[in-house]
């Protein structure tokens, strides 16, 4: 039986200064992606920079949390939550990680798509949301290409543990997985469920496990892994980041909302990515982040997929 705890890379004091990984650790990247389906690098963020972005999203979270109608996925305890994407909070080590994109470029082909930005929260437990976990589920509730298509890039702001809702994966699930697998339909709000007794099987197999993530690190995961979010039985909210980064032959159509102020910042020959951005001024970027949409809102499918080719 394979292992469920998921490969880690730490990156030499060379490879973080000049923001390239070493050949050896992006082989060891790719075959843990290519087995897998995820991997984790460690120490590429300052600590400093993730603690400054975790208060205002703290704070941004229990807004979300009061709201009329909270951003929740599948249960009230875990929150959709976009950060502010304006020169004040943006942090190239967190959203556009050069070590990522030599990562996320060498599984799916030169310069790919980044066309989402968001952040999952899980909550802390009130006498109105009691501990609860969201089904066991694959992203891509579609019929999608059964070969890598899209990375998930993770950046948790504080250390991730199962106490305070780590999410609990299922390795190596992205191979061979398809939407049959699947309970639900794209649109609905607890789609992509994975069928309860392949979970049983696959627990045979390769059981799944709650990781702890350390602070610091960036998660990168095929957006066909099985994964569930658990409960937060801590006191602070966990607030998780994510970026999709998709194959430069997919055609996706989704693009991210960023204050124009990042415009200069965000090209493909300062950042190795096509990023669909559309860019407004800081005040509307404000005025918006926290009223988008979110969940199955969000289509990760192709604008026009070849019918018969996988």
């Amino acid at each position: 039986m394979s292992s469920s705890t998921p490969i880690s890379i730490v990156p030499s004091p060379t490879e973080l200064k000049h923001g390239r990984i070493s050949q050896r650790n992006l082989e060891i990247a790719i075959r843990a992606l290519a087995r897998d389906g995820l991997v984790v690098i460690e120490a590429m963020v300052d600590h400093s920079i993730l603690d400054r972005l975790n208060a205002k999203m703290v704070h941004d979270a229990y807004k979300l949390q009061a709201s009329k109608d909270s951003p929740f996925n599948y249960n009230k305890g875990n929150i959709q939550q976009d950060p502010p994407l304006t020169e004040e909070w943006f942090s190239d080590d967190i959203f556009i990680n050069p070590m990522v994109t030599q990562v996320t470029s060498t599984a799916l082909g030169p310069k790919p798509s980044l066309r989402f930005v968001s952040g999952n929260t899980a909550l802390p437990p009130t006498e109105t949301t009691p501990p609860t976990s969201q089904p066991t589920h694959n992203d891509a509730d579609f019929d999608h290409p059964n070969i890598p298509f899209a990375l998930v890039v993770n950046v948790p702001l504080v250390t991730m543990t199962p106490e305070n809702g780590s999410t609990e994966i299922w390795l190596g699930t992205h191979n061979g997985t398809t939407i049959a697998d699947q309970e639900g339909e794209h649109g609905d709000r607890a789609s992509g469920r994975i069928k309860k007794h392949l979970l049983e099987a696959r627990k045979e197999v390769r059981p799944p496990s709650q990781p702890v993530v350390k602070k610091g690190s960036i998660i990168i995961r095929d957006l066909r892994l099985w994964h569930g979010g658990k409960p937060n039985l801590s006191t602070e909210p966990r607030v998780m980041l994510a970026m999709i980064h998709f194959a430069p032959w997919y055609r996706n159509s989704m693009d991210v909302e960023f204050a124009e102020e990042l415009a200069d910042r965000l090209t493909p020959e300062k950042t190795g990515l096509h990023i669909a951005a559309t860019f407004v001024t800081n005040e509307q970027l404000l005025k918006n982040y926290l009223h988008r949409p979110f969940g199955n809102a969000y289509d990760f499918n192709q604008t026009d997929r070849i019918e018969g080719m996988f």
